[in-house]
């Protein structure tokens, strides 16, 4: 995986927990930043760190819109797009460390 590639991501406290959807250019840094703590505010707050869905994308455009589209989206079908491919909602990081 390429470090510094655009990423759309989904973080949850626990399987259909409290959900966070962000987007970021360097997906490892900024899921490590979530998981220990470094970012202040929600995913800290509500202890939102297990990362359930990601999506590589070409363009910081492209990321940006899509997170913007999944955030519009009902809980449901935010659901629907993690269980659709993660469907015992493991947590990913060790995917995008490798």
């Amino acid at each position: 995986m390429r470090t510094k590639q655009p990423a759309v991501y989904i973080l949850a406290s626990k399987r259909n927990g409290t959900l966070y959807v962000g987007v970021t250019s360097n997906l490892p840094k900024r899921i490590w930043e979530h998981r220990n703590n470094v970012v202040r505010g929600f995913t800290n707050r509500y202890h939102v760190h297990r990362l359930v869905h990601f999506e590589m994308c070409e363009w910081m455009e492209g990321a940006i819109a899509r997170e913007k589209q999944i955030k519009n989206w009902p809980r449901k079908r935010k659901l629907q797009l993690i269980e659709s491919l993660n469907p015992r909602w493991l947590d990913l990081w060790e995917e995008i460390i490798c």
